[in-house]
């Protein structure tokens, strides 16, 4: 069978870096294939040149047995190749149907006017086809993370699309969302359309994919059905095989409190909030989306504002005005969003580096250290393994793992006493997330009071010496990472109660 589009020894290098080598791709009618690998495996380039992004160097691209070479992100278009980017691209003050047909607007009889009606008509006939309810008036900017992805999967369709790309589609997505996701998916596959599907998800990726192709380094691997045991997948794309350790919890009951929050309190966000971190525990938090986990550590790193509460780092209470008040006080603050909150993307990796820390590189009060910075930045780099071709490479150019890895690495070199992690794994691959693993057990271990914030309950019960659980801004569990299962934590998840649960 000939397949929808073939990629054959495809090849692309940007300065300094082998992206892709001798790469090969096939999609057939109908089909949800994943494509796998770790953070710089060369997933999204591959992806970016069949969308017209990038343009290959070498390599062969054939659409239907065709060759074709795919010159722009409107000629993908004009080829019945939509994609759907893990950062949305859409306008928040526009409607659904304005944002769809943005740029081919109908137009009225004179060819001057917006013939809105027709706009409408037009989206309600592919929200339709999705078996989608919406409005298509409906402003984006008043719809949730899964509705704007919709949005997106019926802008794609707009356009004919008979290959469908989605990034990490499910990264901001809860269960209900990711099951509409998935219906949706299964339809279009019903009809025809063939879905490349990227993602770190190992569930996901069984649960709707048919095959799997790997990469790893640039290089394709292997393509395999999807029922594969996930164990040779990752040992694939990681080039060997993950160590489990088993899991053991220090006794730390004796150990100096290193962070004491009290009473804490802001609006409904966060209700009477209380507990401690003592050295080299991981306290884990875990709720829903909206239960008030990152909003706690919003707080305790002082970048949003309290109504009331404490807090105590080293047994002293500090004023808490600026994020400058938490950082001097010892806190580190890894964010979820680690593009606009934990990284300066216009800046090297050395910069963000040592960013929070340049007062401690300054000669004579006036000029920086460069050497020293850079001796710093490199320690760091050999340290956690961040692939980069050099220090002054962009900090945006690093897949999301190595990003990450530079946002812990600000954190080291400033040296925190309490580091809160929120979402520290989120679109990272297995391989990386791993790695981040054994550097949050080794920090903890070095004496380090840890504060581990996940929406993935394997991953607070992988990693939390104790676990706190947060429902609507209040704590209604702490208990032990040793007793805890995924019930009892989606039970404690969802008490609605004002009692928080006993340990």
């Amino acid at each position: 069978m000939t397949a929808l589009i073939s990629v054959q020894n495809v090849n692309k290098s940007f300065p300094g870096v082998k992206a892709l080598q001798d790469v090969q791709f096939e999609l057939q009618a109908g089909e949800v294939h994943a494509l796998m690998g770790e953070n710089g495996a060369g997933k999204s380039t591959l992806m970016k040149i069949l969308a017209g992004v990038y343009t290959k160097d070498s390599g062969e691209v054939l659409l239907d047995g065709k060759p074709v070479d795919i010159q722009s992100p409107a000629h993908a278009q004009a080829l019945a190749i939509g994609i759907i980017h893990q950062e949305l691209f859409l306008m928040s003050h526009l409607t659904a149907a304005q944002n769809i047909f943005l740029g081919r607007e109908p137009k009225g009889r004179m060819g001057l006017f917006l013939d809105e009606d027709t706009l409408n008509r037009d989206t309600q006939a592919l929200f339709d086809r999705m078996n989608l309810a919406l409005a298509p008036q409906t402003r984006i900017g008043d719809l949730t993370v899964a509705r704007q992805q919709m949005v997106e999967i019926a802008k794609a369709l707009s356009h004919k699309s008979r290959i469908l790309i989605m990034d990490e589609p499910t990264a901001a997505l809860n269960n209900a969302e990711i099951e509409e996701l998935f219906r949706i998916i299964r339809q279009l596959k019903s009809e025809g359309v063939g879905i490349v599907y990227i993602s770190h998800k190992m569930d996901e990726i069984q649960r709707i994919a048919d095959r799997i192709t790997v990469m790893r380094d640039g290089r394709y691997i292997n393509t395999v059905p999807a029922q594969t045991p996930m164990a040779e997948i990752i040992a694939m794309m990681v080039g060997r095989t993950l160590e489990h350790s088993e899991k053991t919890v220090p006794d730390t009951a004796a150990n100096e409190v290193l962070l004491d929050v009290r009473h804490l309190n802001r609006g409904r966000a966060i209700r009477d909030v209380s507990f401690t971190v003592r050295r080299g525990e991981i306290l884990g938090f875990a709720g829903l989306m909206g239960a008030g986990r990152t909003e706690v550590a919003r707080a305790v790193f002082g970048a949003d504002p309290l109504d009331s509460g404490e807090v105590w780092v080293h047994g002293k209470r500090i004023a808490l005005r600026t994020p400058r008040d938490a950082v001097q006080a010892g806190i580190g603050y890894l964010s979820e969003d680690r593009k606009h909150f934990g990284l300066a993307t216009g800046m090297d990796v050395e910069s963000n580096i040592t960013l929070p820390s340049l007062s401690r590189w300054l000669k004579g009060g006036v000029f920086l250290n460069q050497p020293a910075i850079h001796d710093i930045s490199q320690q760091m780099v050999d340290k956690l393994r961040i692939k980069t071709p050099s220090l002054t490479q962009g900090s945006r150019l690093l897949s999301g793992g190595n990003q990450q890895k530079v946002v812990i690495a600000k954190w080291l070199v400033q040296d925190c006493d309490v580091l809160i992690f929120d979402e520290p794994t989120r679109g990272i691959d297995v391989g990386a997330k791993s790695e981040i693993y054994k550097l949050v057990n080794d920090l903890a271990a070095q004496g380090k009071a840890i504060i581990v914030i996940s929406s993935e309950l394997p991953e607070v019960l992988h990693l939390s010496h104790r676990i706190l659980v947060m429902c609507e801004g209040r704590i209604t569990g702490d208990v032990s990472g040793l007793a805890a299962t995924q019930e009892s934590l989606m039970a404690l998840a969802t008490r609605r109660d004002t009692e928080a649960a006993p340990a």
